[in-house]
């Protein structure tokens, strides 16, 4: 009997040690794992705690969209008079400036965007590739309301960015810019989406202007205006545009006028010549709590429209003073700047359906666009 027991406690020693040993692999398993995931989940767990199961770091690499983009974007240097006034000017004499900027290859036979304050006023514009090829543009037109511009150059087979979809970005996501900033050609760097649909105010004395910028802390100094902001699939998502500090040097925020804007303008520029706006025919403002309070809304979110034209798009539709537009085609509205976003990619006698709140009840709408009177 002693030497069944003792045969006994053996095997029962040796299913507990094998039972130990698996059990310590599994949980090895998942918290040692010496692959790349693993590694980085155990060393990083905060880091790692909202990304997708199937994540992987080498997803960060930037390469492939700086290289896929880097040649569609352009050195654009002006040339401009100083005012005679101008107490730097010798008497009766008008000096000449140059201004830098960038610019994105729209079209392999030559079209060109830009930023509108890039060729401002300018006598000569200078396009120079990312191989070094120089040639002198023409401004097909330009739109100072988005502070977009077109240039022509007389090429054939010019690498073209590819257009994405700025609707499709999300606050966090990686972003690079891609330009000319302080006269250093094809020059990368790289950011996060800090913000959507920012109106800054800084293109109010423009008339009709759409402010509804991308902003993202994806470093910017003179001469990246004009240039590219690419997802990290090398897709163009903005066109840099400015920059909000006090020295006048990049100090954290920049911002982009994206592309669903850029897109629309160009388009217009390219087929008229001009950029054909449509416009509802009202004034308006974003929602307060005060406003949100009296209109019984749920959220501080919308845009409250404090007068209707006489004429126009939004009276002929019924909209009244005190109405809050809170979504257009479906899609939400939070604020003016987004609202005006989603009203100029559309063209005149284009018919669009708003949700509006009324007296706390919620409506559909449909109103046909009106055009800009000049």
């Amino acid at each position: 009997m002693k030497g069944k027991s003792i045969v006994m406690n053996f095997v029962l020693a040796l299913v507990a040690a094998i039972l130990v040993v698996v059990i310590y692999s599994r949980i090895s398993d998942t918290t040692t794992n010496t692959g790349e995931y693993g590694t980085y989940q155990q060393e990083y767990p905060a880091w790692f705690a909202n990304l997708p199961d199937n994540y992987a770091p080498e997803q960060m690499d930037f390469t492939f969209a700086a290289e896929k983009t880097i040649h569609g974007v352009v050195h654009v240097t002006t040339t401009f008079d100083r005012d005679p006034r101008s107490p730097f000017a010798p008497p009766g004499q008008q000096q000449q400036q140059e201004g830098i900027g960038s610019g994105i290859i729209i079209t392999d036979d030559g079209y060109i965007g830009t930023n509108y304050h890039v060729i401002q006023e300018a006598t000569e514009v200078e396009i120079t590739l990312n191989d070094g090829q120089a040639f002198i543009a023409e401004v097909v037109g330009s739109d100072p309301s988005t502070d977009i511009a077109v240039l022509k150059i007389d090429a054939q087979g010019l690498p073209v960015v590819e257009m994405g979809n700025s609707d499709d970005l999300r606050v966090g996501e990686w972003v690079l810019a891609v330009g000319n900033p302080l006269n250093l050609t094809s020059t990368v760097t790289a950011g996060i989406v800090s913000a959507m649909a920012r109106g800054l105010g800084v293109f109010a004395e423009r008339e009709m202007a759409i402010e509804s910028f991308i902003q993202t802390d994806a470093p910017l100094n003179p001469g990246s205006s004009g240039g590219a902001l690419v997802n990290l699939q090398g897709e163009l998502v903005g066109m840099p545009t400015l920059i909000m500090s006090p020295t006048g040097a990049y100090a954290g925020n920049s911002f982009a006028v994206p592309v669903s804007i850029v897109r629309k303008v160009v388009t217009d520029i390219m087929e008229f010549g001009e950029v054909k706006r449509a416009v509802l025919g009202f004034q308006i403002r974003d929602v307060d709590s005060e406003i949100a309070r009296e209109e019984g809304l749920e959220h501080v979110s919308g845009v409250y429209i404090v007068d209707v034209m006489e004429e126009g798009a939004a009276r002929d539709a019924g909209i009244r003073q005190g109405d809050v537009v809170i979504e257009l085609d479906g899609q939400q509205v939070r604020n003016v700047a987004q609202l005006q976003e989603k009203v100029s990619l559309h063209r005149p006698d284009d018919e669009v359906t708003l949700l509006i709140s009324r007296d706390g009840e919620k409506q559909e709408i449909e109103v046909t666009l009106g055009r800009l009177e000049n």
